[in-house]
Formats: C-alpha cells, sequence, structure tokens
C-alpha cells in the first residue's frame, strides 16, 4: 500500500464535516473533536479509497480487520477523559487511526497488536506521520505488565468478558473502557479501579467490534 502525505483542503473540509456529524451525535469532548479534526484519516487508506476516508462507517484494512468508524473511536475516547501526559494502554492497535487520537490529547501510549502484517505497516506508518507510539507485536488480551501501571487502557476488539489481567494494570483511579459481549453485538463497558481491590463497572451502549483474540479473550 503506498501512502502520499497529502493533506489538502477537500481532505481538510472533509474533516470539519466529520466532526460536525460527530457533534450530532452526541460526542461532546472538543479536545476529543479536535483531534479528530486534525488527524488525515485518509493517510490509513489505500489512495483508491480515499472517497471512503471521511465517511462514519468502519472500513478493511485486511486480515479480517478494520479501522473503527469515527464515531465509535470519539465515542471510547470521550469515555476515558484523556489528560495530558496519562499514561494510555491500547490492545488492538490496528490501523494506528485511535493511537493517533490518543497521541493528539497528549497521552503517552503503549500499543500491542497480534496481527503481524498489520503490526509491521502500522509501525512504519505511524512515525511517517509524526506519531511515534511506543509499540507492541503479541497477545493484548494479557496487556503488556512490564509497563504496568496505566492511567486508562482502551480495548478496540470485542471481549467475552473483562480480562482480570487488565484490571490490574490499572493504577488506582484508572479507567478501562472495552465492549464486551458476544462475536455479534458487544456492550461499551467503563471500569474505574476505586482501590485496590475495588472497581466500578458502568454498561453503556451497544457496539459491534471484530473479536479480541487471546489468552485472555476469544
Amino acid at each position: 500500500m503506498a501512502y502520499k502525505f497529502v493533506d489538502n483542503y477537500r481532505e481538510r473540509g472533509a474533516r470539519k464535516k466529520l466532526v460536525e456529524h460527530l457533534k450530532s451525535r452526541g460526542i461532546t469532548d472538543s479536545n476529543v473533536l479536535n483531534a479528530i479534526g486534525k488527524i488525515p484519516r485518509h493517510f490509513f487508506f489505500d489512495e483508491t479509497f480515499w472517497n471512503q476516508a471521511y465517511k462514519d462507517i468502519a472500513f478493511p484494512i485486511g486480515d479480517g480487520q478494520t479501522i473503527s468508524q469515527p464515531y465509535t473511536v470519539a465515542y471510547q475516547t470521550e469515555l476515558l477523559h484523556i489528560k495530558k501526559g496519562d499514561k494510555v494502554l491500547e490492545i488492538g492497535t490496528g490501523s494506528g487511526y485511535q493511537t493517533c487520537v490518543l497521541m493528539e490529547l497528549g497521552a503517552d501510549v503503549y500499543t500491542i497488536e497480534r496481527q503481524e502484517n498489520i503490526y509491521n505497516h502500522t509501525i512504519k506508518v505511524l512515525p511517517g506521520m509524526g506519531y511515534n507510539a511506543n509499540f507492541f507485536f503479541g497477545d493484548g488480551s494479557m496487556g503488556i505488565a512490564a509497563h504496568a501501571p496505566y492511567n486508562k487502557i482502551i480495548v478496540t476488539a470485542g471481549a467475552p468478558f473483562v480480562p482480570e489481567v487488565l484490571l490490574k494494570q490499572l493504577k488506582i483511579g484508572g479507567i478501562l473502557v472495552i465492549p464486551v459481549g458476544n462475536e455479534q453485538s458487544q456492550t461499551m463497558v467503563t471500569v474505574i479501579r476505586i482501590s485496590e481491590t475495588e472497581y466500578e463497572k458502568i454498561e453503556l451502549d451497544q457496539f459491534r467490534f471484530v473479536p479480541l483474540v487471546g489468552d485472555q479473550a476469544w
């Protein structure tokens, strides 16, 4: 996939329309909206499909994976309440679009991907765009214990349950956002770590993600 990093008035105009669309769907965090307004989403697409880049849809990126729908990215990010300097674990790097949104918000991102082809592609594309996250290849359902604890954890694939191993990698006061359900539909869940042993769980809206695969998943 060849990338020509060109971002002209047409693409910038399409991003503005996308941001307005996300506002109309209930996204209110101005920092999240501003981040999405800055990131050239078409860079994550083959040039042939640039006309799809600013539609509010998921789109295939190979190996059975997708670049997430912009609304879904905004929704999950809003739930994280990112503060500048937050140490964030992202489970499922995928295209890297969500990674870029987190970094635009000032997060220090640790991101892990299990699909080797996608991993090898994304670790080249994101630095070329100026986004230098901490990239890891492996089973995201196990988190990255070596760099824990994290202020925030975001899971970008549908899980059958909330992995205990991820909860243990949260700081006290930290937030985990994860879609939980079956392989057809998931409920977005926010978990806040109250203490060493206590967690507050909040169930929200329904979504559909690709499955989270690993030792602590499907």
